[in-house]
């Protein structure tokens, strides 16, 4: 009897071990992702325009610069159903090694390119090429991550571990922001010299850690389990689409919120507030760097929450929140005093983006049975990231400079929270679920 529960003790603990390292090599890897795609966002905001896409009028050069941004974007659902089909087919570790490796290899080698003055047009068609690679690593890097994470944690649990896999992001901006910080302070003719090489360069040796760290960790139980019993399935992202298109669609549309938001507070915010509003490229970057601190907390806060009330819970407030907020967003940013400016960011930040992000990494892949866990959590999540990060802050940046407002950058967000709202009504609650086999 004695042995016994010191043997069941001693399993609880290897199990609490297990899951940590899991955690922990995942988060890794996904810190390292966002911070390469998001210093490529900062970079396209504030100095991509006028080194590779020079133009007479500063709005066209702008837009240039995030339409090259916006690329990578368009990649994501390409490297969500190509490294999604393989990561259901063949596991989940392989596929985290590939992506994280396709990614760091994209950024190292943005930062070595030659300038559109030194070598013309080649200078943006190799940006943009790299940053479809980027776009492709980071499409199937999230959706494995979150499966693993997934599949190893304790049902009542879920949520919280996830939500760990989804500070991720805040950490990686972190990270980015506070070199790009660092990089602001320098001068102007040395920033746009070869300041601006220095945070994409500096990802390889992050990139050397995560392999490192990732090459430790166990394949999926739950993948293992599948391919013992032969259930893996020929061709998993046609499964999404055809077999489950109501759980597809209701996945996009809980994530066109948040992605839209925290991509125009982290990416339009940059260039509205210091074009228009004419504020240091310092107090916008350090305000980004304040929220995305609060939300290394306020994530694993409404992670720790969705296995108390809820998944969907967390989507309606959030959605109604974004609508309330849309137009007091951008009035009390015109007050343009350091203070407005820092807590409208990081208020807006945490219940705009992080209360709908913070299950995603646990919820989108509940939604989907085993065999098609990896396909349909990565596909829906970055269809999604193509259409409200990819296309809003070019689109936001047109209507600002063209309608000479962001009133219809408003009516924009809220439109789009419309949609996540509409969504949380038709998703299935999936808090006391068994995982789908």
């Amino acid at each position: 009897m004695t042995f016994s529960a010191t043997a069941t003790v001693a399993d609880s603990k290897t199990e609490k071990k297990g899951i940590r390292s899991v955690v922990f090599a995942s988060a890794i890897g996904t810190i390292i992702e966002w911070y390469d795609f998001l210093i490529y966002g900062m970079a396209a905001a504030l100095v991509f325009n006028k080194l590779f896409f020079p133009s007479v009028d500063p709005l066209l050069g702008t837009l240039a610069a995030l339409g090259s941004y916006a690329v990578g974007f368009l990649a994501r659902p390409l490297g969500g159903a190509i490294f999604g089909h393989y990561g259901d087919r063949i596991g989940r570790k392989s596929i985290l090694m590939i992506t994280l490796a396709m990614m760091g290899l994209g950024t190292f080698l943005i930062g070595l390119l030659p300038t559109y003055e030194q070598i013309g047009i080649w200078a943006p068609i190799l940006l943009v090429t790299l940053r479809f690679v980027q776009g492709i690593g980071l499409g199937g890097e999230w959706g494995g991550a979150a499966v693993m994470v997934l599949e190893h944690s304790p049902r009542n649990r879920r949520g919280f571990y996830g939500s760990l896999v989804q500070v991720g992001f805040p950490l990686g901006l972190v990270i980015a922001t506070l070199v790009f910080s660092f990089v602001s302070k320098m001068p102007e003719e040395d920033i746009m010299s070869w300041g601006w090489r220095v945070p994409f360069l500096i990802s390889a040796v992050l990139i050397v850690v995560g392999m490192f760290i990732r090459k430790n960790v166990h394949e999926s139980p739950v993948f293992e389990d599948m391919k013992a019993r032969r259930e893996i399935v020929k061709s998993p992202v046609i499964d999404v689409i055809l077999k489950h298109p109501r759980t597809f669609f209701v996945a996009i549309g809980l994530k066109i919120s948040e992605v839209s938001w925290v991509y125009m507070l982290t990416v339009f915010m940059v260039v509205y507030a210091t074009g228009t509003l004419g504020l240091p490229k310092t107090l916008i970057l350090d305000a980004i760097l304040i929220a995305a601190i609060v939300e290394i907390v306020t994530i694993p806060l409404f992670g720790f929450l969705s296995d108390v009330i809820g998944r969907r819970p967390l989507y309606f407030i959030g959605a109604l929140f974004t609508i309330a907020f849309a137009f007091p967003l951008f009035w009390i940013m015109e007050m343009r005093t350091a203070e407005a400016v820092i807590l409208t960011i990081v208020f807006a930040m945490s219940m705009g983006h992080g209360l709908m992000f913070a299950p995603e990494a646990t919820y989108f892949p509940e939604l989907f049975g085993a065999n098609v866990r990896y396909s349909g959590a990565s596909f829906g999540f970055q269809v999604a990231a193509a259409i409200g990060g990819g296309l809003s802050p070019i689109i936001a940046t047109a209507l600002a400079g063209y309608l000479g407002g962001t009133a219809g950058v408003s009516i924009m967000l809220i439109l789009l929270a419309s949609i996540t709202l509409f969504a949380a009504f038709f998703a299935r609650e999936t808090k006391h679920e068994a995982l789908l086999k």
